[in-house]
This record gives C-alpha cells, sequence and structure tokens, in this order.
C-alpha cells in the first residue's frame, strides 16, 4: 500500500494510484469503433472496458443498438439494458452513432487515425508483437461473423488474439479487453 492507503501498481515501470486515478500515461489516442454489435449487454461491456483504460471515445455503427433511437419505450428498455452491464460508464465514456462504418473509418484516417481491426485474418499480427500507433481505432466486428472484408480493406492493419484453446475466439467484449490492454502497454 502506498501513502494514504493508495494501492500502487506497476505497467511497464510506470506507477500508478489505483485511486487517485493519477496514472503515468502514454500520449497514445485510442478510438473503439464497435461495428454491428448485436447485443446491448456486449456494448455495455465494451463501454465499461473503455472507461477503465481511460478511452474516451466509443462509436457505435451499423446495426448495433441505439438507446437513442427509436420510439420513447424502446430507448427507455435499451438504456436500461445498456446500464446493465456499462455500470455508468455509458455517462462517462462519449458514445456516438454512426449509420456508415465505411464514411467514419476515412474521416478518422483523415484525422491520422491508423484503423486497426480485430481479426482473425492470414495477415494478422499477434497482438503481443503489434506496436501501435500514437493515434489507433481500434475496430470490433459483428460477434459471430467479425469483420466484413470490405471493412477489412480499410483497415491498415489487423491484430489477433493468439488462441491455445479449442475455441476459435473470445466475446466481442473480452476481446475488446484484452486488446485495449495490450494497446495500452506498448510505449510509444
Amino acid at each position: 500500500m502506498g501513502p494514504d492507503n493508495e494501492c500502487l501498481g506497476t505497467i511497464n515501470g510506470t506507477i500508478f494510484g489505483m485511486k487517485s486515478r493519477e496514472f503515468n500515461r502514454t500520449n497514445r489516442e485510442i478510438i473503439v469503433v464497435a461495428h454491428n454489435i448485436r447485443s446491448i449487454m456486449n456494448l455495455g461491456s465494451i463501454l465499461r472496458t473503455a472507461e477503465g483504460f481511460g478511452i474516451p471515445k466509443v462509436f457505435a455503427t451499423g446495426w448495433t443498438p441505439s438507446p437513442d433511437k427509436g420510439l420513447p419505450h424502446v430507448r427507455k428498455k435499451l438504456a436500461g439494458e445498456l446500464h446493465k452491464t456499462a455500470l455508468g460508464a455509458e455517462h462517462i465514456v462519449d458514445l456516438q452513432y454512426r449509420e456508415d462504418v465505411a464514411i467514419l473509418l476515412q474521416t478518422l484516417k483523415q484525422d491520422n487515425y491508423r484503423i486497426v481491426g480485430l481479426e482473425q485474418t492470414s495477415r494478422s499480427i499477434p497482438l503481443p508483437d503489434y506496436h501501435p500507433a500514437a493515434k489507433t481505432v481500434l475496430l470490433l466486428g459483428e460477434e459471430i461473423n467479425g469483420i466484413a472484408a470490405e471493412l477489412l480493406d480499410l483497415c491498415d492493419d489487423t491484430v489477433e488474439i493468439p488462441m491455445f484453446g479449442e475455441k476459435e475466439s473470445f466475446n466481442v467484449s473480452v476481446a475488446t479487453g484484452i486488446a485495449l490492454y495490450q494497446l495500452m502497454q506498448d510505449t510509444i
């Protein structure tokens, strides 16, 4: 324990205090794009994970459920479902909805972000071997089918999480946590 009962820890030699939230952070900017995530519970978990890593913005695109759309009773139900897993992170992380993910990715590229798809492809770099850019977008795809080929073509890089069991993939929210943790580890 540190001063004032603050729990101290280190990541790559950087000391941080859990209670104070005074982290010695990298200068990396990371944005998450959650495309066609069918489960509002997965989206809530992605928001909570993003907040835990200090990610300021998540874009939800395609058919990802939006508590800002639809009839009032539908919006209320979706907001309640989102809160079950986001646990307030939906009020901290800037969650924005865009219908057209391709236009969003092109705009982010123009703003000098490197688009990184989290997907298993023949050109994917194992996540522990990847060195992210200072401005990185982490693109997440559908829970079952992953990132569509036309969106992979818009990615500057693809990364994959090494798997050692019999299953071929992690749940999208779990994979997001693993990827964000690794992307935050690598210093600029």
